[in-house]
């Protein structure tokens, strides 16, 4: 397994108990949780940074 390093965040306690509630209906932790939206978010990021301006949203073929 890859190293894990640890650090500090702050947040506003009303988004840390939404992150609470959502990570325990997703069965996770509140680390799991934001380490599952963080991979997600960026996976989202990547795809739209490796898209060319002519593909079309979604990844799919143009229109004949």
């Amino acid at each position: 397994m890859a190293e894990r390093k640890s650090f500090l965040i702050r947040l506003p306690a009303e988004l840390l108990d939404e992150l609470n509630r959502w990570a325990k209906d997703d069965l996770r932790s509140v680390n799991g949780q934001i380490e599952f939206l963080l991979r997600d978010a960026l996976k989202r990021h990547r795809g739209k940074e490796l898209r060319r301006d002519d593909d079309p949203p979604g990844g799919g073929e143009k229109p004949a």
